[in-house]
């Protein structure tokens, strides 16, 4: 899986946003906004280009104090979310 090119990472009045770049990507209806754990995966996502879910949380798992278990699920519900809204692929 990879973010698919044209969606960026910006802090726009202090939350941190994922938007698309280019005028065929705008859909103000789905504005989707990140805390910072959640801007951490999709910067390790970024770095890594490909990546599966186990590895963001194996990674997840290294900087903060969670669960496996907990990581790969969290992890997984959100990639799922990335891919609905066609952010990845």
């Amino acid at each position: 899986m990879k973010i698919k090119e044209g969606f960026v990472l910006r802090n726009v009045c202090g939350e941190h946003v994922i938007i698309a770049e280019g005028l065929e990507n705008i859909d103000f209806s789905r504005l989707v906004t990140l805390n910072e754990t959640g801007v951490w995966i999709w910067e390790k996502a970024s770095a890594l280009g490909d990546f599966t879910a186990e590895q963001l949380a194996e990674a997840l798992c290294q900087e903060y104090d969670v669960d496996q278990a907990q990581a790969v699920a969290d992890v997984e519900n959100l990639l799922r979310q990335w891919n609905e809204l066609g952010m990845t692929e």
